[in-house]
């Protein structure tokens, strides 16, 4: 199988440190190997609403950018969520994007929980915080989520920077050097 990363840019400001975490990282990915970038930020979601306990918790078929978005995930052999740190988490973007992950659940004929175990998900993300121990619940968010639906835990890329161009991505493309996943999450 042919493998087709998908970068998610979680930022809510284009061209930041985080996203050029990731371009450094990918830029170690093999030629042959498959990339979609997506910027959340340009493919806005309506507020989620959870439908799980009205009527009969069947989910509408997405459409637009939601629908652009299930595709590209479904597609994807590997997600790298590029989240800056916001307030100890992954960023409004990232989240509501997640959350639709409920609803792709429950649409008939789509599978998504079953399509999405095997698949490995990666993370990377730009922080402030003095301990790096603050970045723990954003991995966590992502590495639960991941279990969740049986995906693969690829690892994580961390720099710190605050003011754009700050982050040091020198050590960037080894994030993808040995890919076999180090965590299976079952």
């Amino acid at each position: 199988m042919a493998e087709r990363f998908l970068f998610l840019l979680g930022s809510s400001r284009a061209n930041g440190n985080t996203e050029a975490l990731a371009r450094s990282a990918a830029a170690g990915l093999a030629p042959d190997v498959e990339q979609t970038w997506l910027r959340l930020a340009e493919l806005p979601l309506a507020p989620f609403r959870d439908l799980r306990h009205e009527g009969s918790g069947v989910y509408p078929e997405p459409v637009g950018n939601e629908r652009e978005l299930l595709d590209a995930t479904l597609a994807a052999t590997d997600l790298v969520i590029a989240s800056p740190l916001y307030w100890y988490s992954v960023s409004t973007s990232v989240k509501l994007y997640l959350d639709y992950w409920s609803a792709w659940m429950r649409v008939p004929g789509v599978d998504f929980r079953e399509r999405m175990r095997g698949k490995t998900m990666w993370a990377v993300t730009a922080h402030t915080a003095d301990d790096v121990v603050d970045v723990d619940p954003l991995l966590g968010t992502l590495r639960l989520s991941a279990g969740y639906l049986g995906m693969s835990w690829g690892g994580e890329l961390l720099g710190y920077g605050s003011r754009p161009g700050e982050v040091d991505s020198g050590e960037a493309q080894r994030l993808f050097a040995a890919r076999a996943p180090l965590l299976a999450m079952d």
